[in-house]
């Protein structure tokens, strides 16, 4: 198996650092170049031996070399003039894009991991994170859906980034939770586009730094009990190792920086068919970094896990 040559745009933020530790213990991946506009010249921490410094990311001074992938970890609507770039430098590279300015280009391929086939494009769509837990509660449901689905989300407040602003602002946050895009939120949009068109969510972000706990209630088109229920979850993901499935409500500590998604909690109201449970993941890595690792490990013809940890 060839060593492929990978570079990371954004590799300040939160879920950039995740990369890049999540890559340089990959044995098969070299991170070959980092590029940061405010760390230019200083050390990337890889706790290896090899020795590399963050490049320069302003669109006119950026050099790219022979890296066979980049993984952009961008705001949003930053992305096009880099991707116009490496398609000039290379047009066959491979592109891993987390931003959500392709989630709904049909030129791009989006791409769960546990919900889809091997890659087939260079260009690939990493989905977010609330979207992404939204997908694991729903998909194995959608044969017995029947209206609108309600989700509530609570994120750690990393998901607001590394600037700062209200949702990361330490004194709003002190015994607080925050609501916020009360309707059509981006991920909503997100989850409709590409799984369930009646999906109501509504986020908040709580006073602690990563994971995020997501509650869901389900109108069932037929009556069901919670064995059959978790029978269903436990034989869809059986072939998943990051999926857990538990009878028991998910605890968000036992994801926290790791790569695991929970899903639990199963419980029924007969009366009106109504399925209540849990989903629980860690917002930068199973959201964020570890589907970025799983996608370009798909791309590369490589099994998904691969490297991680």
């Amino acid at each position: 198996m060839d060593i492929k040559k990978v570079g990371l745009l954004g590799g300040r933020g939160y879920v950039g650092q995740e990369i890049i530790e999540l890559l340089a213990n990959h044995e098969h991946i070299n991170i070959s170049s980092v590029f940061s506009s405010s760390k230019v010249g200083q050390p990337v921490n890889l706790d290896a031996d090899v020795a590399l410094l963050y490049q320069d990311l302003s669109i006119d001074n950026i050099v790219l070399a022979d890296e066979d992938a980049f993984i952009l970890a961008l705001p949003d609507n930053e992305s096009e003039k880099y991707i116009n770039l490496i398609q000039r430098h290379n047009a066959n590279s491979i592109i891993i894009d987390l931003s959500s300015d392709h989630r709904f280009d049909d030129a791009w391929e989006y791409r769960i991991p546990e919900l889809s086939k091997q890659v087939r494009s260079n260009r690939i769509s990493n989905p977010g994170c609330y979207a992404s837990a939204i997908q694991f509660m729903l998909t194995p449901l959608k044969n017995i859906l029947k209206g609108s689905v309600n989700l509530y989300g609570v994120s750690g407040y990393s998901g607001a980034g590394a600037s700062p602003n209200d949702r990361n602002d330490q004194k709003v946050l002190k015994d607080n939770i925050l609501p916020y895009s009360l309707v059509s939120h981006l991920h909503e949009r997100e989850a409709k586009a590409h799984s369930y068109s009646k999906i109501l969510f509504t986020p908040h972000v709580g006073n602690f730094f990563r994971g995020i706990l997501m509650t869901g209630n389900f109108m069932l088109s037929e009556t069901k009990n919670t064995k059959e229920i978790y029978n269903l979850f436990f034989d869809f993901y059986k072939e998943n190792k990051l999926i857990s499935i538990h009878e028991t409500l998910p605890n968000m500590q036992e994801v926290q920086k790791t790569s695991n998604v929970i899903i639990g909690g199963f419980e029924i109201d007969n009366e009106i068919n109504r399925l209540t449970f849990c989903c629980a993941l860690d917002n930068l890595l199973k959201g964020g970094a570890t589907q970025a690792v799983q996608n370009l490990n798909s791309a590369f013809g490589w099994e998904d896990n691969l490297g991680i940890m």
